[in-house]
């Protein structure tokens, strides 16, 4: 989550690399050796603050078929021009490879060996269901009540972004018919137990083309029964690993950094830290605040995969404290954890927890006494770290470090000049949005782009939009995301490569300027991570 895609990716291991658990488990290493050695053996904190290193080919895991720009385009025309022709070699890769469904029906092809069985869908399954001559429904369940609603702000953004898009005549399709977006998002308040309904109303009432799901125990509840329907669940707004399995759960794909992969590079920041972090006794104290769900077990499980690896993690002595996601306050577990005089704080929360955990951290000491804070990769944004948020000059949230998902933050004045991040804000505020007061709607904009550019690869293949070239196109994804930094990709490819972004950044929060400075370079681990076919009872990738 989010502000800008303080979203995406990476994984737990395979069988040759091992996998990560809520218990501890192995790391994987291809992800570790990538992050320590874009990461040096120098100090972190005394790295570079430029905004990022310089753009790279648009993918690792693929032969890419574009060449990577110069520069970041300049423009909107310059960026959608760069598109189409980014669109253009997707779909050349798709009719060479003679990928999508198969003319009996039967099998649906894609890169790196990923298929699908369709005989193993539901009887009477409609590739286009959803997509009738003049429109596509595209689902959404979200958090628009309870401790996460600002997330909610996020289908604003889509909305008023699909807006533009229906307004410019919709989508283009190769069979000549042109379709507008209707996007329709239904409110589970972060609860698991209300999205599996919601899910049902969606697919079977509404009949959705696609449907979106935000929060990992929202996911992890339904996208067995999803698959299972082969409807396709893309671009989920969660970071759980488990997201990564094209052979298990075909027609789900995550998006966003993976919580186990950030674990890595918070104790990549450990280890070159370690000799100021250590208390009288010769031990670093870690303090971690764990959200109690599928969510926080991901964090905290990835964590103890890199702990038990350490070389210093006899050194370490690790103090949690977990809270329900519906928790009114935190102040018990902040109070309890300020006590242990921890030299690092994590936050492993999201939504309202984050703003509490800083203003609970300032009045309770932890902030003095702790020499670095971090937030989570889902709170990177202004609408978690803001003056607004936090209250009186807003110093509360200086200093504080993220791992941010290489996302742009789109709402900070570094961004000013940046064609996109102007046209995402003037979209919003065209459409009565408020964007400095509503800063995750800037998200949804970016998220939006997201699902555009798969449903203008889909309608562009051959046969026009149906829900297996939906599914393909996302699979052979190879673009320059305009809501990245520059450096960070953006690529899929089928069985060898399930994670769209696998890049991150070290950010500090600057109160003055509010917004977060980078203090590191691009961590980019573009096809490093393996594919992870998730244990739900073991919490394991198998």
């Amino acid at each position: 989550m989010l502000a800008g895609l303080g979203l995406l990716a990476a994984a737990c291991g395979s069988s040759k690399s091992g996998s990560s658990s809520p218990g501890g488990g192995s790391v994987d290493k291809n992800v570790q050796n990538g992050v320590n050695a874009a990461l040096g053996s120098t100090t972190v904190a005394a790295a570079t603050t430029t905004a990022a290193a310089a753009p790279s080919a648009t993918t690792a895991a693929a032969p890419s078929t574009t060449a990577a720009p110069k520069g970041p385009p300049q423009s909107m025309d310059e960026w959608q021009a760069l598109w189409k022709t980014q669109r253009d070699a997707i779909v050349k890769r798709a009719k060479d490879g003679k990928w999508g469904l198969s003319a009996d029906g039967k099998t649906i092809t894609g890169p790196e060996g990923f298929t699908i069985d369709v005989s193993k869908c539901p009887s009477g399954w409609n590739n286009i269901e959803g997509a009738s001559d003049t429109e596509v429904k595209i689902g959404q369940t979200i958090a628009q009540s309870g401790t996460l609603a600002v997330y909610g702000q996020i289908a604003n953004g889509i909305t008023k972004y699909f807006d533009v898009v229906n307004a410019a005549g919709g989508i283009k399709d190769s069979t000549g018919k042109s379709r507008k977006v209707t996007y329709i998002a239904k409110d589970d308040g972060y609860d698991a137990t209300r999205t599996v309904p919601l899910v049902e109303e969606l697919t079977t009432s509404d009949k959705v083309f696609a449907l979106i799901t935000l929060g990992s125990p929202n996911t992890m509840k339904t996208y067995d029964t999803l698959n299972q329907r082969c409807v396709p669940q893309p671009l989920v707004m969660t970071g759980h690993p488990a997201w990564g399995d094209p052979v298990n759960h075909p027609w789900t794909t995550g998006q966003q950094l993976a919580y186990n992969t950030e674990a890595v590079v918070w104790g990549a920041f450990i280890e070159q830290h370690a000799s100021e972090l250590k208390g009288a006794d010769g031990k670093i104290t870690v303090a971690a605040l764990v959200m109690n769900n599928d969510f926080g077990k991901a964090y905290i499980g990835g964590f103890k995969a890199w702990l038990a690896q350490s070389p210093i993690a006899a050194e370490i002595n690790l103090q949690t404290e977990t809270i329900e996601p519906a928790a009114p306050t935190i102040v018990d577990p902040m109070t309890t954890l300020a006590s242990k005089n921890p030299s690092i704080f994590i936050a492993m929360i999201a939504g309202t927890p984050c703003i509490q955990a800083i203003t609970e951290a300032a009045q309770n000491g932890l902030k003095g006494k702790a020499k670095y804070l971090f937030q989570p990769s889902v709170c990177v944004g202004n609408s978690f770290l803001g003056k607004d948020k936090v209250g009186g000059d807003g110093s509360a949230s200086n200093d504080w470090y993220i791992v941010n998902g290489a996302g742009k933050t789109l709402e900070a004045s570094t961004y000013d000049n940046d064609p996109w991040a102007k046209f995402a804000r003037d979209q919003l505020t065209a459409g009565g949005i408020d964007w400095k007061k509503e800063v995750t709607t800037l998200t949804g904009t970016a998220w939006a782009w997201d699902i555009d550019q798969a449903l203008e690869v889909a309608s562009a293949m051959e046969g026009g939009l149906t829900r297996a070239n939906f599914i393909v196109a996302l699979r052979a994804m190879d673009m320059t995301n305009p809501s990245l930094i520059d450096g960070a990709k953006w690529n899929m490819n089928g069985n060898k490569d399930a994670y769209l972004t696998e890049a991150a950044q070290l950010v500090k929060y600057d109160s003055a300027k509010q917004a977060a400075t980078p203090v590191g370079p691009v961590i980019e681990l573009s096809g490093k991570s393996s594919v992870c076919a998730w244990d739900q009872t073991a919490g394991v990738c198998k």
